[in-house]
C-alpha cells in the first residue's frame, strides 16, 4: 500500500463525511440562526424555544436526506472494499 493510497482514501473519507453531515448540519444552523433572530427580536428567553425546533428539523431533514446519505455512504464502502482486493 502506497502512500499516494492511503492519502486518495483519506481524502475519499474525508469528502464522504462532509457530503453526509453537511446538508444536516446546515438545516441545524439555519434553524438555530432563524430561533436567534426570532429570539433577539421577540426578547423571548425561553430555553425550549431554542431546543425543539432546530431537534424537529434535523428529524425532518433525516427524513429528506437520509436516502442520499445512505447511498453516499453504501458507495464509499464499495470503493473501500474495491481498494482492499486490489491490496490483498
Amino acid at each position: 500500500m502506497s502512500q499516494a493510497m492511503v492519502l486518495d482514501i483519506m481524502k475519499d473519507a474525508f469528502t464522504t463525511i462532509m457530503f453526509i453531515a453537511g446538508p444536516i448540519l446546515l438545516v441545524a444552523l439555519g434553524m438555530g440562526l432563524l430561533i436567534s433572530i426570532l429570539q433577539a427580536t421577540t426578547q423571548v428567553q425561553e430555553q425550549t424555544l431554542t431546543f425543539v425546533p432546530k431537534i424537529l428539523a434535523v428529524f425532518i431533514s433525516l427524513l429528506i436526506f437520509g436516502t442520499f446519505m445512505l447511498n453516499t455512504l453504501i458507495g464509499f464502502a464499495n470503493r473501500i472494499f474495491d481498494k482492499i482486493t486490489t491490496v490483498v
